[in-house]
């Protein structure tokens, strides 16, 4: 049947008597347009008003309760029940008043209207062209079926059943979509836990264990204390061990060979590791842990400073990098000048503090930078400790789900403090293992991004 067969197809007053939208008011008659239009019901957001004058001088358009308003202008294809006492239209819409007033009937009309049939007729008849427009006498054309009004009902009644399950299916769709953003980011996480847990790379009984590895590095770093290159650590060097019961245990030797008691750090310890493993204190596998310091800004664009900004997860930029006045370069100790390879740890405020980055001094075209205060330089010997595997883990879940408890200071000031850092659990695989384990996650993490 055609709708001039089922209902009134009526304009709205578009003679003189149209009130002008300047003319109307915020209280009133509602002045029904496109935009008062959700979800097929019309409501009163962003409703405006005609007085009782404008109301009366109209001659169409004029709405009752539960007439059906349609857009055929603009927003084409837009409908919605008027639930309200009486108003009247905007030029866009029609009003479509079914000739027999049974609920059933506007009911169906309305699940006909948002039925693929409506969108395919509104393609047929549409004549606008920048402004998408369909006349209402081509509405009053459009073709539909219509079954007796028992069958109306129970078509009604099994579209009410199909929406709850459409509502169900929708709410696990959203899940699907949220389960799909959130993947690369969880397998990443998986990833590097693995790696840093000895899972993702066999272990290989030839590699000379870590063990002999720490022996090496403390017998290194002894002779740079002794030469005034490094600074002795505070207590002592620090020794951990699995002692006979299976618990860790730490005991700290001064210069003079004196050991301190055992304590047991089993609640420190986040995660069990291969027997070739050991844990240390990041100050023991280390050269330079140390706070950049403030600067005094220039716009001269020559010396560039490392700032909790150049520093994200996506890598390190030096994009966003201000510049240390010239004259204050000489300040700045050898030590302090990034070298290729640090560890650059964010170290303040909320929201950005754990975010780390590796400096990479090919993308420096300035050849020189520093530090400023926020941000933690971390230096190591690659054959001690491989600066891609520490990136690993301290950009990992172990350590970055619990960042914020290693902070000190008020919610919005926190603080990683030097201490911290230095005193750091860090696992500590054999040298020749930390390359594998840093080739596999370059290949496995490429593989990820490019998917």
């Amino acid at each position: 049947m055609r709708l001039e067969s089922i209902a009134s197809v009526l304009n709205g007053d578009r003679g003189k008597n149209y009130p002008a939208k300047s003319k109307l008011t915020t209280e009133g008659i509602p002045f029904v347009s496109a935009v008062n239009i959700n979800d097929s019901i019309v409501i009163e957001d962003q409703m405006l008003y005609m007085t009782d004058a404008q109301f009366g001088a109209l001659r169409a358009g004029i709405l009752q309760r539960n007439d059906i308003v349609f857009c055929i202008r603009g927003s084409l294809g837009k409908f919605g029940i008027f639930p309200f006492e009486n108003g009247a239209i905007a030029s866009s819409l029609v009003i479509v008043r079914p000739f027999i007033s049974l609920d059933t009937l506007r009911r169906f009309l309305l699940a006909l209207f948002d039925a693929p049939i409506t969108a395919a007729s509104i393609r047929s008849y549409d004549n606008g062209t920048a402004q998408p427009n369909l006349a209402a006498k081509s509405f009053e054309q459009f073709l539909y079926p219509m079954p007796p009004a028992e069958e109306q009902a129970r078509i009604l009644q099994r579209i009410a059943e199909l929406a709850l399950l459409v509502d169900d299916y929708g709410a696990l769709e959203d899940s699907r979509e949220r389960l799909d953003a959130e993947l690369p980011d969880k397998l990443r996480k998986s990833i590097l836990q693995l790696a840093v847990q000895g899972k993702l790379v066999e272990q290989d009984p030839s590699d000379e264990p870590a063990s002999a590895l720490l022996n090496r590095i403390w017998a290194e770093r002894a002779q740079l204390i002794k030469e005034k290159k490094l600074k002795a650590p505070k207590g002592g060097k620090s020794v951990i061990y699995r002692a006979s019961d299976g618990g860790y245990y730490e005991k700290r030797i001064d210069a003079k060979g004196h050991e301190s008691d055992p304590v047991c750090i089993d609640d420190e310890i986040p995660f069990d590791i291969p027997d070739s493993w050991e844990w240390a204190r990041l100050e023991s596998v280390t050269t330079y842990i140390q706070r950049g310091k403030s600067p005094r800004y220039s716009p001269v664009k020559k010396y560039p400073v490392v700032a909790q900004k150049c520093n994200q997860w996506s890598g390190f930029s030096l994009e966003l990098a201000k510049f240390i006045d010239p004259s204050t370069v000489d300040s700045y100790a050898a030590e302090r000048i990034l070298q290729d390879g640090d560890l650059l740890w964010n170290s303040t405020g909320l929201g950005t503090l754990g975010r780390m980055a590796i400096y990479d001094a090919s993308v420096n075209e300035y050849g020189w930078a520093v530090a400023d205060s926020h941000v933690t330089v971390i230096r190591t010997l690659q054959d001690w400790l491989n600066c891609r595997f520490a990136f690993a883990y301290f950009t990992g879940p172990s350590v970055q789900s619990v960042i914020e408890d290693q902070a000190s200071g008020s919610t919005k000031q926190k603080e990683l403090s030097q201490d911290t850092v230095r005193s750091y659990l860090i696992p500590i695989p054999p040298h020749r293992e930390q390359l594998r384990i840093v080739a596999k996650l370059e290949k496995v993490l490429s593989q990820l991004t490019n998917q």
